[in-house]
Protein backbone atom coordinates (compact mmCIF):
# COMPACT_ATOMS: atom_id res chain seq x y z
CA UNK A 1 0.00 0.00 0.00
CA UNK A 2 2.47 2.33 1.00
CA UNK A 3 3.94 1.79 -2.68
CA UNK A 4 0.81 3.06 -4.25
CA UNK A 5 0.77 5.78 -1.89
CA UNK A 6 4.13 6.91 -2.62
CA UNK A 7 3.97 6.46 -6.23
CA UNK A 8 0.74 8.53 -6.46
CA UNK A 9 2.11 11.29 -4.94
CA UNK A 10 5.29 10.94 -6.78
CA UNK A 11 3.55 11.21 -9.85
CA UNK A 12 1.45 14.18 -8.39
CA UNK A 13 4.64 16.16 -7.38
CA UNK A 14 6.34 15.57 -11.03
CA UNK A 15 2.91 16.86 -12.37
CA UNK A 16 3.07 20.23 -10.10
CA UNK A 17 6.59 20.33 -11.38
CA UNK A 18 6.68 19.98 -14.95
CA UNK A 19 5.12 23.48 -15.91
CA UNK A 20 8.29 24.74 -14.69
CA UNK A 21 10.77 25.06 -17.62
CA UNK A 22 7.93 27.45 -19.55
CA UNK A 23 8.02 31.05 -19.47
CA UNK A 24 7.68 33.26 -16.45
CA UNK A 25 3.91 34.90 -17.53
CA UNK A 26 2.47 31.36 -18.14
CA UNK A 27 3.35 30.29 -14.59
CA UNK A 28 0.77 32.48 -12.89
CA UNK A 29 -1.77 30.78 -14.96
CA UNK A 30 -0.37 27.34 -14.30
CA UNK A 31 0.27 28.09 -10.37
CA UNK A 32 -2.78 29.64 -9.86
CA UNK A 33 -4.53 29.10 -6.53
CA UNK A 34 -7.28 27.44 -7.32
CA UNK A 35 -4.91 24.87 -9.61
CA UNK A 36 -2.49 24.70 -6.59
CA UNK A 37 -5.76 23.88 -4.21
CA UNK A 38 -6.84 21.06 -6.54
CA UNK A 39 -3.22 19.72 -6.89
CA UNK A 40 -3.80 19.69 -2.82
CA UNK A 41 -7.27 17.84 -2.73
CA UNK A 42 -5.34 15.42 -5.57
CA UNK A 43 -2.71 15.19 -3.16
CA UNK A 44 -5.64 13.81 -0.24
CA UNK A 45 -7.76 12.05 -2.93
CA UNK A 46 -5.88 9.50 -5.46
CA UNK A 47 -3.99 7.93 -2.82
CA UNK A 48 -7.60 6.67 -1.65
CA UNK A 49 -8.65 6.03 -5.34
CA UNK A 50 -5.45 4.00 -6.02
CA UNK A 51 -5.44 1.77 -3.40
CA UNK A 52 -9.27 1.40 -4.09
CA UNK A 53 -8.86 0.43 -7.96
CA UNK A 54 -5.41 -1.53 -7.06
CA UNK A 55 -6.74 -3.36 -4.14
CA UNK A 56 -6.44 -7.06 -5.86
CA UNK A 57 -2.47 -5.92 -6.47
CA UNK A 58 -2.08 -4.46 -2.62
CA UNK A 59 -3.93 -7.49 -1.15
CA UNK A 60 -1.84 -10.24 -2.70
CA UNK A 61 1.42 -8.36 -1.97
CA UNK A 62 2.26 -6.55 -4.72
CA UNK A 63 4.12 -9.14 -6.87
Amino acid sequence: MAVAVLGTWAALTALLLAPSPLPEHWRQYVYSPASVGLWLLAMLVAPVVVCTVKWPWIKSGGG
